[in-house]
């Protein structure tokens, strides 16, 4: 497995989610989003796996700063939650071409 963490220190689920796999010694590359966001390339992968509307987290204090909202192009929308990492839900996990976001240890469980 080649698992890459995407995620923010403060967030707690992306520390459950190291926890994981750290617990079942489960080596993995982790990414800090507030220091490097998504490359398009990685964007397009993660969006493939789990859908553009899966990706933005509507908790995010931006989501409605950014009236996301009120945007119905998808377009548009991939292109500001590409210009700003704080409205990805967290953590964003990758194994290839597979990804979750969120914390979803029973997806994880079948990638082992």
């Amino acid at each position: 497995m080649n698992i890459q963490v995407f995620g923010v220190k403060k967030c707690f689920d992306t520390k459950k989610a190291e926890r994981y796999f750290k617990e079942r010694r489960i080596t993995f590359h982790y990414i800090d989003l507030e220091l490097k966001g998504l490359s398009k390339g990685e964007l397009q992968s993660v969006k493939t796996a789990v859908g553009l509307n899966n990706l933005i987290n509507p908790k995010s204090k931006d989501y409605i700063k950014l009236n996301l909202d009120k945007i119905s192009s998808a377009s548009i929308r991939e292109e500001i939650l590409f210009n700003n990492p704080s409205l990805y839900q967290t953590p964003i996990v990758r194994n290839g071409r597979q990804a979750t976001a969120g914390y979803r240890p029973e997806v994880w469980d079948t990638w082992e």
